[in-house]
């Protein structure tokens, strides 16, 4: 039969054929992308003299087969995972790491690259292409290209199970979340809005349960912390939420965070350095743990600070109400919500009907087109799930790329949203536009309702689809979202800010039942209510990336579950609040590489998009077009073409500080 993932791709956008891509395609499709890179590796290293063309340029060209077959079955893993492709997965991770370690460690490659970097300054390379080269030599020389013989071999080990244990951890929490579930009787609905009630008679018909049912989606099991009145339910799905990998048995993931922080170490020491951390900070903007931790420590004492008051209000809120019980976690969300409807008259159930799924697509499309003139066209396409759906990106006539929503919640999708790519944006073969897909994880409904935080989710992971729709680079190493970890988040959250534009909320948050607009009286009480319970937000979120930091930043820690514990009493977690990400289900950090000893991340990106929103409030015009336009051009459009510190400041004219984020979070007066 012949293989899909082996002929070329040539639907409409260069979409892959979905609708005939099976499970048994992939191993084949490996095997051939592997077996092409490696010949024309061989091929780079017999070609002369190296110059930029016939090693960078060459290397950048080298998967290009493994890519395309890879972008296929890693978006497929993530949002429609089968058993088969589980398995597929768990056998091909490692090997993906052994063929990694394979090329950056190939001492002759190294040779060409390292000859090319000593030279770099007689080259005449343009200054994309001497960011391209110093990024290269950096790679190689982080991923064990200068080691010895026995060094390479014990890291490539190192590597190869870090994979496997990366893909187990994943596997766990997937498992966790798509076997639990909460039935729930009429007589179980007390306090529920009506929304609520259809998303979670939908997911029990997707499941064939009668009646009604609680998943650990977000969409669902937020809302039902938020309001229903059984306190016990309460307890009993907050329990399995912050449980997910640490349940026991078969999906566990305790060993896994500790042989993966130990490996993680080892991986550390090889390349020289003290701690994991120092290592994976080095090529971030903080440079180093101690700056991550400053800055999380001058957020953490006023957050703090608003927390601790704030449990004081909903201790009173409870005795008010002749509750004989503490505060407890699962308590938290549900006076919580009672307080704002107290101190600003807003009920988020009063919210939800303004904001559709669709009118906040369309409202992230319009802040599109006001800021950067790009318009959307949908696309009648088979796509790699039936929910999905696709737009084509336009720059007046010019094709921008194309934007793949997947937002609803089901069992065989990871939880969480994020923002990937099927292909990316690069001109060394020509204009080849991106491919981006958006991952969510709504519920469902008809229509589907969104919480205001929803749509901020829906911003957030849209500003990461505009860093790769816009991105405007030669070489694929640097286009679009790759940059610095700690960069990554400014455009996305930068984007979150014109979701709360008046302008924006009154011509799209329209009820989705008579149509019209939301009241300018509900506008205000969102806005009077933006940083209602901030401390709690910030508590969370703080605590989780100190534990990572802490965990990378010295020895590996026998019990990672201690160590955890450790530094939340250090720092003093209130007791009502847990962590925003546990450990055992913390896939930032242990699902992979990406988020380790970065989590922290969102929040140095938080200090630039607060001083980056300034700048147009400054104005008077969030839409000011000379700033839009120095924003893309400088954020949007560069990829990592530049060190992120040169490109904020090309286009703020300095680096902020933390007063903005205290600012915008209210915890500047704490």
């Amino acid at each position: 039969m012949t293989n899909p993932l082996l002929q070329p791709f040539d639907r409409a956008y260069g979409l892959p054929p979905f609708d005939l891509i099976a499970p048994e395609h992939y191993a084949p499709a490996f095997e051939a992308g592997l077996a092409e890179a490696r010949e024309r590796i061989a091929a780079i290293k017999e070609s002369g003299t190296p110059t930029f063309a016939n090693t960078i340029e060459a290397m950048e060209q080298s998967e290009g087969l493994l890519d395309r077959v890879a972008g296929v079955f890693f978006n497929i893993s993530g949002t429609d995972a089968s058993p088969e492709v589980e398995a597929i997965m768990r056998e091909w991770s490692p090997k993906f790491a052994a063929f990694s370690s394979e090329i950056t460690m190939d001492a002759e490659l190294f040779e060409r690259i390292d000859d090319l970097y000593q030279r770099r300054d007689t080259l005449g390379l343009t200054d994309e292409q001497l960011r391209v080269l110093e990024l290269y030599h950096a790679m190689f020389v982080r991923a064990g290209a200068q080691l010895d013989d026995a060094g390479k071999a014990r890291l490539a080990e190192v590597m190869q199970r870090l994979a496997t244990l990366g893909t187990q951890f994943t596997q766990n929490v997937l498992a966790d979340e798509r076997d639990w579930m909460m039935a729930l009787s009429a007589e179980d609905l007390d306090g529920l809005p009506a929304d609520l009630v259809r998303a979670a008679k939908s997911a029990a018909q997707e499941r064939d349960v009668d009646g009604y049912v609680i998943t650990l989606s977000r969409s669902l099991i937020v809302p039902f912390l938020q309001f229903s009145t059984r306190r016990d339910l309460r307890e009993k799905a907050f329990a399995a939420w912050t449980s997910r990998g640490a349940n026991g048995g078969d999906t566990d993931n305790a060993e896994i965070v500790r042989e993966t922080l130990a490996l993680r170490e080892e991986r550390a020491t090889l390349l020289g350095y003290p701690s994991f951390a120092a290592f994976k900070l080095e090529k971030e903007m903080a440079g180093g743990p101690e700056a991550v931790r400053d800055l999380l420590m001058q957020v953490w004492t006023p957050a703090k600070a608003a927390a601790e008051r704030d449990a004081k209000r909903l201790e009173a809120l409870i005795a008010e109400e002749g509750g004989n019980h503490p505060l407890g976690p699962h308590d938290w969300r549900h006076y919580a919500e009672k307080l704002r409807k107290r101190d600003h008259d807003l009920d988020e159930a009063e919210v939800k009907p303004y904001l559709t799924l669709d009118a906040m697509i369309n409202a992230a499309f319009d802040v599109a087109t006001r800021l950067f003139g790009l318009t959307f066209e949908p696309v009648d396409a088979v796509l790699h799930h039936k929910d999905a759906r696709a737009w084509d990106v336009k720059l007046g006539d010019r094709h921008m790329g194309l934007f793949i929503g997947d937002y609803f919640a089901r069992p065989s999708k990871r939880s969480g949203a994020w923002c990937s790519r099927f292909r990316g944006q690069s001109k060394l073969d020509g204009d080849e536009r991106p491919l981006v897909l958006n991952v969510c994880n709504f519920a469902k409904g008809d229509p589907a309702l969104l919480t205001f935080d929803d749509a901020r989710t829906l911003f957030h992971e849209f500003g990461h689809a505009l860093h790769c729709l816009l991105s405007d680079v030669t070489y694929p190493f640097i286009s679009g979202t790759s940059v610095a970890r700690d960069f990554v988040e400014l455009p996305s959250q930068l984007y979150e800010h014109w979701l709360s534009v008046p302008d924006i909320l009154r011509t799209h948050a329209r009820h989705y039942e008579t149509g019209e607009p939301m009241p300018q009286a509900l506008l205000d009480k969102l806005k009077a209510a933006e940083n209602f319970d901030q401390g709690f937000a910030t508590v969370e979120y703080v605590a989780s990336a100190l534990v990572d930091l802490d965990f990378h930043a010295g020895p590996a820690p026998a019990d990672p579950m201690a160590a955890q514990t450790e530094t939340l009493d250090r720092i003093g977690l209130p007791e009502a609040i847990v962590m925003r990400h546990a450990t055992p289900h913390f896939q930032h950090v242990f699902a992979g590489d990406g988020y380790s000893s970065g989590y922290y991340s969102y929040m140095w990106s938080e200090v630039m998009d607060a001083d980056a929103f300034a700048a147009f409030e400054e104005t008077g015009d969030p839409f000011n077009p000379e700033l839009a336009a120095k924003l893309a051009e400088h954020v949007y459009s560069a990829g990592g073409s530049r060190a992120p510190d040169v490109l904020y400041t090309a286009f703020r004219g300095r680096m902020p500080g933390p007063e903005p984020l205290l600012k915008g979070r209210g915890l500047n007066a704490a």
